[in-house]
């Protein structure tokens, strides 16, 4: 408002009116029978204020309008506010009208006045006198400013009969939109970034560097984090709609209080236990999360978290669709039982987590134990679990007695009973991951007796299982196989609704496209050309082949042939036609009984014309076949609006190249990408243009050039569109910013060179140039149309994440392939790859094993009539990022040894979606890992006594893989027996004169070695050969 331009969403705003009424009319006793409603909007503050008035105000014209009073009655909206305000507003009244049915009156109130006669007017619009009906109101909300208490004061002078109707707009902001829980993810992300990459590295550097800084100081800094995210924390995010849902909290030292408005201390950091609790905003749309860090925990204290941890998820996954608000406190409360820690069930607060959104706390939303609400999806609840007043038996130096323990993650509800999402999982809160040890642990743990050898010298064996990197990771991986378990039955779920979803639908019938049997090559025999003679002819005019048939030229459509071939034999020649024939062609369905020709063979004296006749054949069938194929995939097209083109001044992306190309011939030229009012237009020189909707765009792409030589906008479509003669799901327009060859003179030149120089600043300044303007096009297109004018459409262009990329093959040549936030894409090979991640139901990654260098990734769709989609040659380097990516997006993942063959494994469960799943369902695929973790389990629990050392292991891993020491080996060997040790000796080991009279043979035997490969062989026999001589000896 502050810059005099604003423009409201009108479909926005008629269609959450139009909501509101509904919820309304149609529940008046959640709205206390409310026959009118009034909304007051106070003054500006720059303090942190939640108003159920003001969410209302935001949810349904997406801006704040303060000093305005909003009067709703049964077919009316009153509203009393400034000239300026209601300029803005006039637009909305026509469309208000026409799509809600709802008529707006405006009351302005005049400049210099306080606007008392208006705010009377109002009221009796509201109430006549004669009908003294309930009016609701917020009596809850607390507004400031001198417009808000005189309306306050004319309201209570005129003696109505309000009613608070605070539990209708809570019901009706519950559940949101997609529009919205896609602003909840964001602000979810936005804080657990936060916390994640920035408070808790943080914490490390002051604990490791033993720097005092004070608690204030933490939480001002994370702040500025969430206000300033892409400078921060390198997040794209538009820094004018992220802010703080309250201020950070950083509590530690024994001093605790788990209400969110605690303040923080202006004491330093301790190093005992720390709570951190941050909450985001991103357009006014809250989330909250909280960790605890714990440095040098006593197993006290890692059996209360790890409890507590315990009863946390176990409240979140009692939120699903049709349960009461107060079935997560019964879960919690039966998870610490289960856990042994039923003394932390009286530490627990009295409400477990509370409804957001707009509103940062809803109190009709409340997660305790008298709570009478139902969940539903689409709800948003902020599950928090916390412990305080706990105490530490064995404090360390410098540590409180006095500890608390806090987890409280996002949630959003899902519908079907699936198990609700948990947008803040980015923050991580195993144990392994908030449990810190900086005391050296031989100083508290008694130190184990070295076992005894037969000549006095000790070896010490370290097990694996007592490293704590080696717990820390088993506990990440056990974490990880726990997420699985958990997805697994989502997977499921959502697979047997798609298999019944497919079962009701009605099958589609025959393809689009012109039918076989409905072609015709001649009406009647008179418009059939005159035979000149009995020989093959091609009638290009009519489509058809005249094939001469027992002295009769009889026609055939060119659809009816399948191929025609030529073979020459000395001086004739031998034409061979063979027809379409089979069960899967159309005409034997529609004409069972008939007889079909398979095949027909000519003899021709002629070779040269013969060729020329089956040349003819073939060029007619072919563009024949393209012209259908294109028809067939013309019928297939989803109509699409027309395009508005914007006046005046137009925001243009010049020289661009487009992909697929508009033309098939002649030289192709860039042209420029122009943003009209509601889709893109594509112009070239030449004339041609194409046209791609907003409302067709499915995702949307930016990628600049940082290793590539293309800066590129991609759109992967909803429907398909016809791009020359090409259907296509996925345009591109891209511009080069480097020369992909280059030429060279014969010459070496220096890195000084200062051509050279020059020439290298010069193409960055180029790249940076391009990436700039397309920056400036994305940005324009994102603020100022789509945000304004298409918001429900939830159109962004989201760039892809560098840092998550790996090499793979997802179509015939090795390519970049990165995540972006909501698909897995490689754009610049072609054909490009765009993996919708919300399609996607299972990843399987097969031939996954330790000898293996690479693997393959298996994507299998949601949709099981659609073909799997594979990624093969992935290093192995980068499969456990793709397993923490793949669980971060909640993605069910399986390993294999093998590839699958996935067509059968597809039809089959589409054919017996039962006996699929009684079998289990997916977990199938899961037999090879369970035994192998299995395995991995026993192994690890086996005695300690009968379990090698990991340099023993590794000795002979080595051994057996290098094959320049097994040539050592094999000397060392030969020096034992030259050396004639006795049993015992050879038993206690090698003195240090002997070690290193082995090291020097074995460098003089390497050094040989590199000169001739040759010469390496013949030793290597000579050696076996001496050794074997002096065994015999």
């Amino acid at each position: 408002m502050a810059d005099g331009k604003v423009e409201f969403d009108e479909a926005l705003f008629c269609r959450r009116l139009e909501k509101f009424y509904e919820a309304w009319q149609g529940n008046p006793d959640l709205w206390q029978g409310a026959t009118a409603l009034i909304v007051l909007a106070g003054g500006t503050s720059d303090e942190l204020r939640y108003l159920k008035s003001g969410a209302l105000q935001l949810w349904l014209f997406a801006y704040e309008l303060p000093d305005t009073v909003f009067g709703f009655t049964q077919d009316a909206l009153h509203v009393l506010t400034s000239a300026k305000k209601v300029k803005y507003l006039e637009p909305l009244a026509k469309a208000a009208e026409d799509q809600a049915g709802v008529k707006m009156h405006f009351l302005i109130k005049p400049k210099g006045e306080d606007g008392q006669a208006q705010a009377k007017e109002l009221l009796q619009a509201l109430q006549p006198e004669d009908t003294p009906a309930p009016i609701g109101y917020m009596p809850k909300d607390s507004h400031q400013g001198a417009f808000a208490e005189m309306f306050l004061q004319v309201q209570s002078s005129a003696n109505l009969n309000l009613v608070d109707f605070s539990g209708g707009v809570s019901n009706l902001l519950g559940c949101k939109d997609s529009e919205e829980i896609k602003k909840v993810k964001k602000a979810a992300f936005l804080a657990a970034s936060a916390l994640q990459k920035y408070a808790v590295p943080q914490f490390e550097s002051i604990i490791d560097e033993e720097v005092q800084t004070k608690h204030s100081k933490l939480s001002a800094k994370i702040e500025e984090a969430i206000t300033q995210p892409e400078k921060v924390l390198q997040l794209r995010l538009r820094p004018e709609n992220c802010d703080i849902a309250y201020p950070p909290i950083v509590q530690s030292g024994g001093e605790y209080s788990l209400k969110l408005s605690a303040q923080p201390f202006a004491t330093p950091l301790k190093y005992d236990v720390i709570l951190c609790g941050i909450g985001a905003r991103y357009s006014m749309y809250c989330a909250n999360v909280a960790r605890t860090v714990l440095v040098d925990p006593s197993k006290q204290q890692e059996e209360e978290y790890k409890a507590l941890l315990a009863a946390h998820d176990a409240a979140i996954a009692a939120l699903v669709e049709g349960a009461p608000l107060a079935a997560p406190v019964d879960a919690a409360v039966q998870a610490l039982k289960d856990k042994g820690q039923e003394q932390l069930i009286e530490k627990l607060p009295k409400t477990l987590g509370f409804g957001m959104g707009l509103e940062f706390r809803d109190s009709s939303l409340l997660i305790n134990s008298k709570s009478q609400n139902t969940v539903k999806a689409g709800m948003i609840f902020n599950v928090s679990l916390g412990a305080q007043d706990l105490k530490r038996s064995d404090p360390n130096e410098g540590q409180a007695e006095i500890y608390a323990l806090q987890i409280a993650d996002t949630i959003i509800v899902q519908p079907g009973g699936a198990a609700p999402e948990v947008v803040t999982s980015l923050a991580s809160k195993g144990w392994a991951d908030v449990a810190y040890y900086f005391k050296d642990e031989e100083d508290s743990k008694p130190e184990a007796p070295p076992t005894p050898k037969a000549n006095g010298v000790s070896k010490e064996t370290k097990l694996r299982s007592k490293d704590d990197n080696f717990r820390a990771q088993d506990e990440q991986r056990q974490r990880q196989r726990e997420n699985q378990e958990d997805l697994l039955t989502r997977v499921n779920e959502e697979t047997r609704r798609m298999l019944q979803r497919k079962k009701g639908d009605a099958d589609e019938g025959d393809g689009p496209g012109r039918k076989v049997s409905d072609t015709c090559a001649y009406r009647s025999v008179s418009d059939m050309p005159a035979p000149r003679d009995l020989a093959i002819q091609v009638d290009q005019r009519t489509e058809s082949v005249l094939l001469p048939i027992y002295g009769i030229m009889v026609p055939f459509h060119i659809l009816t042939i399948k191929n025609a071939t030529n073979n020459q034999d000395g001086d004739h020649a031998y034409i061979r036609i063979n027809f379409n024939f089979g069960t899967s062609y159309e005409p034997t369905a529609k004409f069972p009984n008939a007889l079909f020709l398979k095949e027909l063979s000519f003899r021709s004296s002629d070779p040269k014309r013969a060729s020329k006749v089956v040349q003819e054949i073939k060029m007619l069938r072919g563009s024949i076949t393209q012209r259908e194929k294109e028809k067939a995939e013309r019928a297939t097209l989803v109509q699409q609006e027309r395009l508005i083109r914007s006046g005046g001044r137009v925001m243009s992306l010049p020289d661009v190249w487009i992909r697929p190309t508009l033309i098939s011939k002649g030289r192709k030229m860039t042209g420029s990408l122009e943003a009209h009012q509601n889709g893109f237009r594509y112009s070239s020189p030449k004339g041609e243009t194409l046209d791609v909707m907003y409302r067709n765009i499915k995702h949307a792409f930016f990628q600049p050039a940082d290793k590539e030589l293309l800066t590129l906008v991609h759109f992967r479509l909803r429907n398909p569109i016809m791009v020359g003669k090409k259907k296509t799901d996925d345009v591109q327009f891209y511009t080069e910013v480097g020369e992909a060859v280059q030429t060279l003179d014969g010459g070496r030149r220096s890195m000084y060179d200062p051509d050279e120089i020059e020439e290298e600043q010069r193409e960055r300044d180029v790249r940076n140039k391009i990436n700039k303007q397309f920056q400036r096009y994305v940005k324009y297109v994102t603020a100022e149309i789509w945000e304004k004018h298409f918001s429900a459409l939830g159109l962004e262009f989201e760039v892809p994440y560098r840092s998550l990329g790996f090499m793979g093959v997802p179509h015939k040549s090795t390519s970049f392939v990165m995540p972006t936030v909501n698909c897995l894409v490689e754009l610049v090979d072609q054909p490009s790859t765009v993996i919708t991640m919300a399609d996607v139901g299972i990843v399987n990654l097969e031939r996954v094993g330790f000898s293996l260098r690479n693997f393959d990734m298996t994507f299998v769709y949601k949709d099981l009539t659609r073909d799997v989609m594979r990624i093969d040659a992935i290093p192995s380097s980068s499969l456990d990022t793709l397993k923490e990516w793949l669980s971060s997006v909640n993605l069910k993942f399986y390993e294999s040894k093998i590839n699958l063959n996935w067509k059968p494994i597809l039809k089959n469960i589409i054919e017996d979606p039962d006996a699929f799943f009684e079998n289990g369902g997916w977990s199938f695929l899961d037999q090879e890992g369970g035994s192998d973790d299995e395995d991995a389990e026993e192994e690890d629990e086996a005695d300690p006594e009968f379990q090698g050392s990991e340099e023993e292991s590794e000795e002979s891993e080595d051994e057996s893989s290098s094959e320049d020491e097994s040539v050592v080996d094999s000397d060392e060997a030969e020096a034992e027996d030259d050396e004639d040790f006795s049993g015992e000796e050879s038993e206690e080991g090698k003195d240090w004169e002997e070690l290193e009279e082995e090291a020097k043979q074995a460098d003089k035997v390497k050094q040989s070695d590199s000169d001739d490969e040759t010469d390496r062989k013949r030793k290597r026999k000579g050696g076996s050969a001496a050794a074997t001589q002096k065994r015999r000896r």
